[in-house]
């Protein structure tokens, strides 16, 4: 690139123009940490009378710079809990210096690929490399184009059932931490959330976050930390960390704001696990209640302090979805007057539990035989390699799940008609049904749940269009959670609803069939009973 720096002769005050020419002269050095004025060159002379020039000032045009310090992705492995690498290794970030237009390439959290020059330097008594960018681009990820063997067999044998297939999907998920079958309902959900994640490559637009109630967290925590090691930006959240954005003073010596990415900027494109939601305090619980609602999180950098005229507000997107659990065994108190089905949830806002996509309740009846099954599933896979759960997890592996959520995740479904009409049947005769003199208690992001949960179902399906089947599966799952917050009502869903029965072999997965096929039946009537004005172009088909 040819630049053009003005300089005036110091002792004859002539002005003339300083090119680059035969001989490779050069105007701008790089130097790590350095000010912009401090990088041009002081030790111009005349061709003419050797004396030295000087630079006229005001003629200078000044660039854009931002420093951005990059890291290895696989620094990812140690934000999600473990490292699979038993080598020992650093991994260390370095600045990266970007100047003008491509400063508008690189965002917080993202991932790129950097054409740069590479520079040394010492910062006190340690040797720095930084890398002067001339051209950033995208990272790209390929996506599978097919699914493992083992679940396309599956899927080819149960085309006939909407439910069938995913209802294997959830019953088999990670049976290398829990047995087989444990919390069916729980790992449906968690399915739903990782198809709902995107590539890094493109912006998320439908999030899907998941709350579970619980007393037995340690099966809980065992299950989410699983499952985030199949999406390549799952990320775990630790408390003593900060979940969204910080500011700082550059350690690169210029003296300016440093804007730090945390948790749940680094999960972009992925799940951001929160983990125990009591232990956050409770600014930190607002400060995630505005983020689910707008999806973006705000930085003030206040000018006094880092050498600017004026004050700076950023707005960072937030582009992950939260997993999250709290544990109801904390709050003995039990909320008074309350309505058949429900749950005592005062630990948290109320505007907080609304603002998540999926409500999960997991009742244990017994506190001391919780963690027996798990126990005896630990001790079996490392006793013995022909138990049913061992056999299990070596049929449908980990990586089979990994090439399954990258495939299902980049499909693109649209609603079909009838499915449309069948979610918004829904959505009317609920806000009628749960109203009282303060008005409706379904919270305003219901449509968007709901919608959001059909297409995850329809991924998940392996499917390009939601059906009515899609929908049923998030009815039953908002219904679910609405019974949860404000008691049963007219349309009275189970609990387990989803999975009424222990899936052992073909028999148990039809009868669940049989299950669902009734409460899409219940689900007509009661549109067609508290959604005047929806049954008929339900039914016109």
């Amino acid at each position: 690139m040819k630049r053009t720096v003005l300089f005036v002769d110091g002792r004859v005050g002539g002005k003339r123009e300083e090119l680059p020419g035969p001989g490779f002269r050069y105007i701008r050095i790089h130097v790590p940490g350095a000010t912009e004025s401090a990088t041009v060159r002081n030790d111009f002379l005349c061709d003419y009378c050797a004396s030295p020039l000087k630079e006229d000032l005001k003629y200078r045009v000044l660039g854009d710079k931002q420093v951005f310090d990059l890291m290895d992705s696989k620094i990812l492995q140690i934000f999600q809990g473990s490292v699979t690498n038993s080598q020992h290794y650093r991994l260390q970030s370095f600045a990266v210096f970007v100047r003008d237009e491509l400063i508008n390439k690189m965002k917080l959290g993202g991932r790129y690929r950097v054409v740069g020059i590479p520079v040394c330097g010492n910062v006190g008594s340690q040797a720095t490399v930084c890398i002067e960018a001339n051209n950033i681009h995208q990272y790209i990820v390929e996506s599978p184009q097919t699914i493992s063997r083992n679940f396309h067999k599956i899927h080819a044998l149960t085309r006939d059932s909407p439910w069938i297939f995913t209802g294997i999907l959830a019953n088999v998920f990670s049976s290398q931490v829990v047995p087989v079958g444990t919390y069916n309902t729980l790992k449906l959900c968690m399915l739903l959330s990782l198809v709902q994640t995107s590539n890094e490559d493109r912006d998320p637009v439908n999030f899907l976050d998941l709350l579970v109630i619980t007393s037995d967290t340690l099966t809980v925590e065992r299950l989410l930390s699983y499952g985030i090691s199949l999406v390549p930006r799952g990320v775990r959240h630790f408390v003593s960390n900060d979940m969204f954005a910080t500011v700082s003073k550059d350690d690169h010596g210029t003296g300016t704001a440093s804007i730090q990415a945390c948790s749940a900027l680094l999960a972009k494109g992925g799940v951001c696990c929160i983990g125990d939601m009591s232990l956050q305090k409770k600014d930190k619980l607002d400060h995630l209640q505005s983020v689910l609602e707008s999806r973006n999180t705000t930085v003030f950098i206040p000018g006094k302090k880092y050498g600017e005229d004026g004050d700076h507000q950023m707005f960072l997107p937030v582009q992950c979805n939260f997993w999250s659990y709290v544990s109801y065994s904390k709050k003995p108190v039990q909320k008074e007057n309350k309505v058949i089905g429900q749950v005592d949830l005062s630990c948290l806002p109320t505007n907080l539990v609304d603002s998540f996509g999926m409500l999960v309740y997991i009742n244990d009846f017994s506190q001391s035989l919780q963690i027996l099954p798990l126990v005896h599933h630990n001790l079996s896979r490392a006793v013995s390699k022909t138990n049913s759960h061992w056999t299990a997890s070596q049929q449908f592996t980990t990586q089979d799940y990994e090439k399954l959520i990258a495939y299902a995740k980049n499909l693109q479904v649209n609603m079909s008609t009838r499915a449309e009409r069948l979610l918004h049947g829904y959505y009317l005769a609920s806000r009628r049904v749960r109203s009282d003199i303060h008005g409706s208690k379904i919270s305003t992001s219901a449509l968007r749940h709901l919608m959001n949960i059909s297409k995850a179902h329809a991924k998940l399906s392996l499917k390009n269009n939601v059906t009515e089947a899609d929908v049923l599966i998030a009815v039953l799952l908002f219904e679910i959670s609405l019974t949860l917050k404000h008691g049963g009502s007219v349309f009275s869903v189970s609990p387990n609803a989803l999975f009424p029965t222990e899936l052992y072999d073909e028999k148990c997965l039809h009868q669940r069939d049989v299950h669902l096929r009734e409460y899409y039946q219940q689900l007509l009537t009661f549109i067609a009973t508290y959604g005047p004005g929806t049954s008929s172009s339900i039914f016109e088909e």
